[in-house]
């Protein structure tokens, strides 16, 4: 298969597992509150959900790199899409923050539903070694697409630091609901 179909087709994949996503995303957080009542099974279902949103960042990168080497001629783009292809580090370090960031007010409007102001510092005082170790992994998994250096065994360290903060967060919801009654 030549480069410019492997891209389209990786294209479609990437948007078919999108809207999957969207589906699971949709059931994962409908059934938060009874996968938390066990902790191995809160545990077993954070990481799944993680994997597979780490798994679409990584999809959704390959097609972009992809793109950006297979459609569009590097002169006329020399200012824009190669750019992030040039500079992976800086591309993956402000969409790790912004993803951090929305996961972080995303987390307080299902603890308190809506996002409590009065509630953000401690929030974030009890959820920053979880965002810096889903943050490391997120910023790993952008850098090594970005720059084509992804290998199994950095794809393997990726899913271990998101299993890590797995525990962390069941840990953290756990001390979150200790706080609030």
């Amino acid at each position: 298969m030549d480069a410019k179909r492997y891209t389209m087709l990786l294209g479609l994949v990437f948007l078919v597992f999108l809207a999957l996503s969207y589906i699971e995303n949709a059931i994962f957080f409908n059934m938060l509150s009874e996968i938390l009542r066990n902790q191995l099974l809160a545990i077993g279902m954070i990481f799944i959900h993680n994997v597979l949103v780490i798994s679409l960042i990584l999809l959704g990168m390959t097609f972009y790199v992809n793109l950006v080497l297979n459609f569009l001629e590097k002169e006329k783009t020399r200012y824009g899409e190669h750019i992030v292809l040039a500079h992976p580090r800086v591309f993956a370090i402000a969409f790790t923050l912004i993803i951090v960031f929305l996961s972080i007010l995303r987390g307080c409007t299902l603890t308190y539903g809506s996002v409590s102001i009065e509630a953000l510092p401690l929030i974030l005082l009890i959820s920053t070694p979880i965002g810096i170790v889903e943050g490391y992994g997120i910023y790993l998994t952008i850098k090594k697409t970005l720059s084509r250096e992804m290998t199994l065994k950095s794809l393997a360290f990726i899913y271990a630091l998101f299993l890590i903060a797995a525990v962390m967060e069941v840990g953290f919801i756990n001390l979150l609901i200790q706080f609030s009654t």
